[in-house]
């Protein structure tokens, strides 16, 4: 838990006085219209970030809090002042609120947090003998770990990374199992190389904590199951059904059907890859998004992740900036993969959850390397 979480315990809760100055304050400043707000404890502590297309009625509902155990009313017991700024939209909103969340990771914004996505990531580990795990979400400290995603049905997604790490002999030990590889001759004076890991036993992983492979050689492994997950190598799929084939050939019908079980979840996974890649190459587009009092943006996105922001032009010169700006985001080949970085996760799903919410906005929307640039918008 960090220090400053650890003194909100001992911190007394704010005076009825003091959210009596909130108050006051919100009513003769706060004007209703799109920002983001910050509570801030008394001593400095940002402990919630969010965000309204209305302002100001939103921060006066804090006020409004019936019971004790209401969100609102336990973020004011902990916030000394609420500071805020205005952003030209409700979209702008959005996209500010998630970088305060991601810079300072406000206490209640983690902890009132419902992951109610149901979305799951395949995370390639880093250091020796990496490997593919599950998880919910991005790590706070792995800003330069791997991930593929997002997927649905985690239990699902789980089984079929199981089948892909039998079908080419990749370890799912703990992360601080030390690894011995084959190469690393100087170890076999104090390690045994049997009785090792049971999977290594029945043939299902080389084996690299036990000596049962060189480091070249489950990196060439492994890198079979990173060209499976872009969507580059079917591999793994086509060595499960050469050998359902074979165990059907020599009447071996249920070890056929087991085998058969297992490639229908590789092949599930490879068809949620293909409907990832469409959703991810589907959020590629220039966004005209209509501002406060004439503030209208232009949002370059591709790939889910907006990657530049200017005013909607109103002249020559700033038409000449966007589409010299336009080239440079669109123009640039990228590859087509399941491959998410990490800090553009969040983002991602964000923009997806904005356009699902809101598929009119679609309609605001065009074609980024073709994008007309009309000067002056009404």
């Amino acid at each position: 838990m960090r220090s400053l979480s650890k003194l909100a315990l001992i911190r007394p809760p704010t005076s009825d006085e003091q959210l009596g100055v909130m108050r006051a304050h919100v009513r003769t400043n706060a004007a209703d219209r799109p920002g983001v707000y910050r509570m801030v404890a008394s001593d400095g502590e940002i402990v919630y970030v969010g965000k309204s297309k209305r302002l100001r009625s939103r921060l006066l509902s804090y006020f409004r809090a019936e019971f004790p155990e209401d969100k609102g009313a336990r973020i004011l017991r902990d916030a000394d002042r609420i500071e805020w700024d205005y952003v030209p939209s409700e979209f702008a909103a959005l996209l500010e609120e998630l970088k305060l969340i991601k810079r300072f990771r406000p206490r209640f914004n983690v902890a009132m947090k419902a992951d109610g996505r149901n979305y799951c990531f395949i995370k390639v580990t880093r250091g020796p003998a990496a490997k593919l795990v599950v998880v919910r979400g991005p790590g706070h400290d792995d800003g330069a770990a791997v991930y593929y995603g997002p997927f649905v049905g985690a239990l699902n997604v789980s089984e079929a990374v199981r089948e892909l790490n039998d079908v080419l002999g990749l370890r799912d030990c703990a992360n601080d199992q030390r690894m011995n590889f084959a190469d690393q001759s100087e170890l076999f004076s104090i390690f045994p190389r049997t009785p090792g890991c049971i999977r290594f036993e029945v043939k299902k992983c080389l084996g690299p904590c036990v000596g049962g492979c060189t480091v070249q050689q489950y990196e060439e492994r492994f890198a079979l199951a990173r060209a499976f997950l872009d969507g580059a190598d079917d591999g793994p799929m086509e060595a499960l059904r050469a050998d359902m084939e074979a165990a059907s050939d020599r009447l071996e019908y249920e070890r056929a059907a087991v085998l058969r079980d297992k490639l229908k979840r590789l092949e599930a996974l490879r068809a949620q890859f293909g409907r990832l890649r469409f959703a991810v190459e589907t959020l590629s587009f220039v966004y005209t998004v209509p501002g406060h009092e004439g503030d209208d943006r232009v949002y370059l996105i591709r790939r889910g992740h907006v990657r530049a922001e200017l005013p909607v032009p109103t002249g020559v010169p700033d038409a000449a900036r966007l589409l010299e700006k336009i080239d440079e985001v669109y123009t640039p080949m990228e590859r087509v993969t399941g491959q998410i970085p990490t800090h553009e996760i969040d983002e991602l799903l964000l923009l997806s959850s904005w356009f699902r919410r809101f598929p009119e906005e679609l309609e605001r929307t065009s074609a980024g390397p073709v994008h007309a640039v009309s000067i002056g918008a009404a």
